[in-house]
């Protein structure tokens, strides 16, 4: 072994140890919620796709019909060869569903994030970001060179201290809208007015909301938000990111974000897709609210407060005990996966339930059964 062999051997060995090493396993996803994994039939409430509309044969159809018409890949980066037309409709289509003047689309929520925040803030300026937002909100904070200052969880007396502890030529909010691990939400017009107060600019990501979250319009919906960034991977069930924001900060981002001058452009098919989806996001508000009804059928058989979002943690403590519940629910039937360190911090490991569309109420009702065997707290 050479000396990086050994070096990340022993890393391995040390996330061994610690019951944190991943690996990698095969998912072969169905319609209607249900993936087959080593074999097994499972029911999968771990998926983001909480409108199981990457299976939807409409959005199957839709990108399979851009793919004949405009290839398979876009060739290039946007800038260069790679805009090819679908990708228009799909900004403003974004921009319809989020009351703003445009929008742009990126390669992914982690290249829009690490790409927007540079552009808006740098040295001088601030970026006061919540404790438990995505990883990515904090990456392109980091590569900004802008002061990076923590605010406790929707804390909102202690970002108005940290607003006023220094001044600062600008001052960026970053927040998720639905939290991913914890599935509450931000107080966003709360927060909206705050910013207004103090002369900043709020973002908000809204990779949990949109889709589910006030007839598909997302947790930002009807607050002052200048900056809403969102991803097309989940409840849109295609692949991608975008901000909606002013034309002129989507221009001036087109201009400046390095993660989308220097990507290549996203393959139509999926953009079609992403189009696809949103028709139908678009015209049935009720189908969009199911996941948040399933996943409070759910917290209600386990007299848990009501779910916020499609996002429901259990927390176990630590990541022996979240693997151990995993292996549990599969032989069930059910794929809950264990989330642990550093995803979460040390010693909350849980199991996030992740509710769709599809979920059958009578599956809802055993899982929730499961859990309240597996957990007897749960149910005190």
């Amino acid at each position: 072994m050479t000396s990086l062999d050994h070096f990340a051997a022993a890393k391995l060995a040390s996330l061994d140890a610690a019951s944190l090493r991943r690996q990698l396993r095969p998912v072969l996803r169905r319609q209607n919620a249900v993936v087959e994994r080593n074999g097994q039939r499972l029911i999968s409430f771990s998926c983001n796709d909480y409108l199981n509309l990457s299976t939807h044969p409409g959005v199957i159809a839709a990108s399979m019909a851009a793919t004949r018409q405009y290839g398979a890949g876009a060739g290039a980066s946007r800038l260069v060869t790679g805009d090819h037309p679908l990708y228009r409709d799909l900004e403003l289509r974004l921009a319809a569903l989020k009351s703003t003047g445009d929008a742009v689309v990126f390669g992914s929520g982690y290249l829009a994030n690490t790409g927007i925040i540079p552009v808006l803030a740098g040295e001088g300026d601030a970026i006061f970001i919540d404790e438990l937002a995505h990883a990515c909100i904090w990456a392109g904070a980091k590569l900004s060179g802008a002061a990076v200052v923590m605010f406790r969880h929707n804390d909102l007396d202690h970002l108005a201290s940290r607003l006023t502890a220094q001044r600062w030529r600008h001052a960026l909010i970053a927040t998720d809208g639905v939290f991913s691990m914890d599935g509450d939400l931000a107080p966003i017009p709360a927060l909206a007015a705050l910013a207004a107060e103090h002369g900043a600019w709020l973002m908000t990501d809204d990779a949990h909301g949109v889709g589910v979250l006030n007839a598909g319009r997302g947790s930002a919906h009807g607050a002052s938000v200048p900056l809403q960034m969102g991803t097309l991977s989940k409840a849109i069930g295609s692949y991608g990111g975008y901000l909606c924001a002013s034309k002129a900060v989507c221009d001036l981002i087109r201009n400046r974000a390095r993660s989308f001058i220097y990507t290549t452009g996203l393959p139509p098919g999926v953009v079609a897709a992403s189009i696809a989806s949103l028709d139908i996001i678009a015209a049935d508000a009720a189908f969009c609210a199911l996941p948040v009804r399933k996943a409070r059928r759910f917290t209600t058989a386990l007299g848990l407060p009501d779910a916020q979002s499609p996002i429901v943690p259990l927390i176990l403590g630590s990541a022996e005990a979240a693997l151990a519940a995993q292996t549990r629910l599969e032989a069930e039937g059910f794929l809950v996966a264990a989330i642990r360190p550093p995803t979460v911090p040390e010693g909350t490991s849980r199991l996030r339930f992740a509710f769709a569309a599809a979920h059958e109420d009578a599956e809802i009702q055993r899982l929730a059964a499961l859990v309240r065997d597996l957990v007897p707290v749960v149910a005190a």
